[in-house]
């Protein structure tokens, strides 16, 4: 993991409780990794208003409170402000879902315009996100990698996408490791809440039928966020 996906987890509050507190000694004096904090602080804050406002609990703020004592123990800075989000570590599934919806909307760069639908592509293995799609409209989307995934030089990793109603999934292109794609669906019907979105590992030329045969690499379906 790279200093920027570290930096991105850390911000999250994803990360396990021992590498977390690694990234917090190592920003006491490491220039680059706290820049990267930064920059994803940045990132974040903006987007917090497509969450709708939920009140908090009575518990939170005292929380808070004993988290801002034990962070001034530690540090004599101020503290940014996702330390103290102890909330982050008592999501609940629906929460957690969220929550990577919101990190994938936090790319390397802004985007263009606000995405009317977000899909996260998690491993069926460990369900860790990969990728993320975003589309500002029904006819474009941008398939966004979270990494570099290792294919063999001889496959492929093929995109695909089925909405209900659909006979089977119709291929969207080949995609390369690491590489953003913007993709036009101008020959396909509008997307569509909870629509099917997976990569799967094929031949290096792709599918040789047409349809999916190789393992499933990632998957996910569509949410209308706005």
């Amino acid at each position: 993991m790279n200093d920027d996906e570290l930096a991105s987890e850390y911000v999250l509050g994803t990360l396990p409780a021992e590498q977390r507190a690694d990234v917090e000694q190592r920003l006491l004096h490491d220039a680059q990794l706290r820049a990267a904090v930064q920059a994803w602080e940045q990132r974040l804050l903006p987007l917090t208003a497509l969450a709708p406002p939920v009140s908090p609990s009575a518990q939170l703020w005292p929380r808070i409170e004993r988290s801002l004592t034990q962070a001034h123990k530690r540090v004599d800075k101020p503290v940014p402000w996702w330390n103290l989000l102890v909330v982050w570590r008592g999501l609940t599934a629906a929460g957690l879902t969220a929550t990577l919806v919101l990190a994938t909307l936090l790319w390397m760069r802004p985007p263009i315009a606000e995405p009317t639908f977000v899909v996260v592509l998690v491993a069926p293995q460990d369900q860790a996100p990969g990728w993320v799609i975003q589309a500002s409209d029904r006819q474009q989307i941008q398939l966004i990698p979270l990494g570099v995934m290792q294919v063999p030089a001889d496959k492929a990793l093929q995109f695909w996408t089925k909405a209900d109603g659909w006979q089977g999934p119709v291929s969207l292109g080949l995609v390369k490791p690491g590489q953003t794609l913007s993709v036009p669906l101008d020959k396909l019907p509008p997307l569509a809440p909870n629509q099917l979105f997976e990569l799967t590992l094929e031949d290096s030329s792709g599918s040789p039928t047409g349809k999916p045969t190789g393992p499933i690499q990632a998957i996910g379906r569509a949410v209308k966020v706005l």
